[in-house]
Order: structure tokens, then sequence, then C-alpha cells
């Protein structure tokens, strides 16, 4: 790329302005002062300074939501070759990583995005935004086991806090359920329908906090509104 665009890119200037700070040698690349209009740089390997500063674009942050299939992992490489989320979106060009994570199993909502700060508010405990998932179970709970659900199960050693869950559709030899919950352990949801002796058959997760899945279809991916961007960063 050449120099006068990359500085253009970086918002130091435009580009013929940028031809002129080169031209009075203000600009060094690798530590050397460049006067050249023609000089082309590696944006990825070069060193840009300006005012002794270095200048590097600033990357688009782009913020999606992806209806996750089961049979998908939610790391960005898998060293079984397993395909990952990244794989439904490969037409997006940026480097992007999955906030948190959703089990192999476990289908739904799913943020992906390449703003760090925005995945340390999402992911951090302190923060506990509430997941909601909708649970197919084996069987159907009665009250007694839903309270115990709600008010916190013994699991790997630790108590789980407070829960909600509720019974939406009983069937013959099953039950859906309606379960939210703020923390985010590995497998929490199974291992807490589990424990009430009500194995999850298949979980999907519809929101989190007030963004919601709605009508996206599985595999699927589109990118967040401004709205429900600046509610995230609001949280």
């Amino acid at each position: 790329m050449r120099l006068q665009k990359y500085m253009a890119k970086c918002g130091i200037a435009s580009r013929r302005k940028s031809e002129h700070l080169i031209q009075k040698g203000l600009i060094k690349v690798n530590g050397n002062v460049i006067t050249e209009l023609g000089y082309k740089i590696d944006p990825a390997n070069d060193i840009v300074e300006y005012k002794n500063k270095i200048i590097k674009m600033e990357e688009k942050k782009v913020y999606i939501l992806l209806n996750k299939p089961v049979g998908y992992i939610t790391t960005v490489k898998d060293q079984f070759n397993r395909p990952t989320v990244l794989d439904l979106i490969k037409e997006v060009k940026e480097r992007v990583y999955p906030v948190g994570r959703l089990d192999f199993d476990t289908s739904g909502l799913l943020i992906i995005t390449n703003d760090g700060e925005l995945t340390y508010k999402l992911t951090h405990p302190s923060h506990e935004i509430v997941k909601t998932y909708i649970a197919k179970v084996k069987g159907i709970p009665n009250e007694s086991k839903l309270n115990n659900f709600r008010n916190g199960l013994y699991i790997d050693g630790y108590i789980t806090s407070k829960a909600d869950i509720n019974v939406i559709r009983e069937l013959k030899n099953s039950s859906v359920l309606k379960i939210k919950i703020h923390e985010g352990k590995n497998r929490q949801v199974r291992k807490m329908c589990a424990k009430i002796g009500h194995p999850v058959i298949s979980l999907k997760r519809i929101a989190i906090g007030k963004l919601r899945l709605n009508d996206l279809p599985k595999g699927q991916w589109r990118f967040l509104t401004q709205k429900e961007i600046e509610y995230l960063k609001s949280i």
C-alpha cells in the first residue's frame, strides 16, 4: 500500500496532505525517514511513525449475532478439525472471535466481535448478564425440584447462584423449560438439569440480556443494529 494512502486510512490527514507531510520528512518507516511519494509499505509488518508516534489503521469494529447450530464449536480453531462458528461467517473479512461459549451440542444466540472491551464486559462474572435458554428435558420436574433449581444447586464443588426456571410445555415423557441464569460455567444448564433428575435432551440459548435471537434461522447471522450495540455497551 502506498504510504500516503496508509496515512489517510490511519486518519492522519487526507491523502494529499499526507503527501506534503512525507515530502517534509515528517514520516518514518521502520526508523527511516521517507520522502518518496511512491513509497510502498506492508501494513502488517512495517512500522510507520508520525511525530515519533506509531500510527495504525483503526480496526473496523464488527458486531455479529449468530444462531449457532448444534455440531459447531465456539473456538477460533479446533485440534480435531471440527467445524467452528467462524466457518459460518467466512465472508466477514475482519478477525473476529466468539464472546463466551456455547457447547458443541447446544444451539442458539452467540455474539461474535473484535471488540475486546465489550467481550470483557459481557464475559466478566461481576456484570451478571442474564442468559435465557429453552431446554427440552427428560420427564416433568415437580415444583419441589424447580424450587431447588431456583435456589441454587451444589455442582462441581460450588453452589450455583439463584436462577429462574419454568415449565412451558409438558409432553408425554419430557417437558420444555425456560431457564434464566447469569453465570456461565462450563455446561452449567445441563449439569443443573441433571442434578434435579431431568437430563437435557436439547438446549438452545434464545437471549443474552435484552438481545434476542427471534426468528433468525439456524446457521444464519446478521450484524447487530446500532441500538443493540449501544445497549450491550451500556450494560
